[in-house]
């Protein structure tokens, strides 16, 4: 049974992909010191799974503490790399923490990997790294424009780090530019917990829609889309997690053609914000207190992704609709409600 380490793996995508890899036979590990999540969510892996999964609450900007990490698992055969910030927004007021954190953090991992040769890493990459594209369908030949946020940029310059660390070693990666994931699991005993005001869009729904937050914003409605908002491509993160198992085996079977390989995931379909809140609403059936705000830094008009390689390559079938994504966000939100004692002091064990 192969080991792989997944980094942030007490966070939304991460705990998805630890469900994943066990049902799908792989032995796991967890990195995470859980500054942006909640230790809670491994309960909901094991009640999942019925298999315990350890963590590591180890910063990885920390050298000597993800070294020991290492030292400890020595039979480590792939890592699969999510822990980083990611809020847009906040990368543009603090661009600096941003650099050190999300770049940092990789470069100490592939110190690691260099020296206890591990053959595979997979990389939590971003259709971010297109910048303003001139289409807004997005191919993985598509030029990359100037990243629109720090948090971009730290996306582009990973990739370009691993993309030289791979040519000067053995190391296999695959780069993995996935777009707008959102939903939960079916189960409903793990999904999106935000830490503090949601930066993504369908928490901060969820989160209005159960009175958490009194209004949410929908930021611009002059874009020159269907109707006026900004247009994702929305991803459920159960077809995500998916696909990081699928890169895994992908290398472990050595089908890849070169050392580097990229892919885009994403479900293909464009969807405005407006046309998102709608569909909330039609599943949930509670309509939604929002209001028009001004356009935010940071924020692309409209991209969403041709995905045609991953399916061919990989064998990636992103199954769920829209609406799929936003029932299963909301039984968690409704679940996280019931639950919230159990959250908070998981969350106050580490204070």
């Amino acid at each position: 049974m192969k080991k792989i380490m997944v980094t942030g793996g007490t966070g939304y995508i991460g705990s998805h992909t630890l469900v994943d890899l066990i049902e799908n036979g792989y032995d796991v590990i967890s990195v995470d010191n859980n500054s942006r999540s909640n230790p809670a969510m491994l309960r909901g892996v094991e009640k999942i799974t019925g298999k315990p999964v350890k963590n590591y609450k180890v910063d990885l900007c920390n050298f000597d503490d993800t070294f020991a990490i290492f030292q400890e698992n020595p039979d480590i055969s792939g890592i699969i790399h999510f822990a980083a910030y990611k809020a847009v927004g906040e990368s543009v007021e603090k661009p600096l923490m941003y650099f050190e954190n999300n770049l940092v953090s990789l470069i100490n991992l592939l110190k690691c990997v260099q020296e206890f040769n591990v053959p595979w890493f997979v990389f939590s990459s971003s259709c971010t790294v297109y910048g303003n594209p001139d289409h807004s369908m997005v191919t993985e030949e598509t030029p990359p424009k100037p990243a629109a946020s720090p948090y971009g940029y730290t996306k582009q310059m990973g990739e370009q780090i691993l993309g030289e660390f791979q040519k000067a070693s053995n190391v296999q990666t695959i780069l993995l530019r996935y777009f707008n994931p959102v939903g939960a699991h079916p189960s409903a005993l793990i999904g999106e917990l935000p830490i503090g005001k949601p930066q993504n869009l369908v928490p901060a729904i969820t989160q209005t829609a159960i009175g958490k937050l009194p209004k949410m914003m929908v930021f611009g409605d002059d874009y020159p889309t269907r109707d006026g908002s900004c247009v994702r491509d929305y991803i459920h993160v159960c077809d995500i997690a998916h696909a990081h198992t699928l890169a895994i085996q992908y290398l472990e079977e050595c089908r890849n053609n070169s050392g580097c390989e990229v892919f885009n995931l994403g479900t293909g379909n464009g969807v405005t914000v407006l046309e998102a809140i709608h569909a909330f609403e039609k599943v949930s059936g509670v309509k939604l207190n929002y209001e028009i705000g001004p356009r935010r830094p940071g924020d692309i008009v409209a991209i969403y992704a041709n995905n045609d390689k991953a399916k061919s390559r990989l064998g990636w079938d992103p199954a769920r609709s829209l609406d799929e994504m936003m029932d299963t966000a909301w039984r968690w939100e409704l679940k996280l409600k019931n639950d919230e004692q159990m959250f908070t002091s998981a969350k106050s064990e580490l204070n």
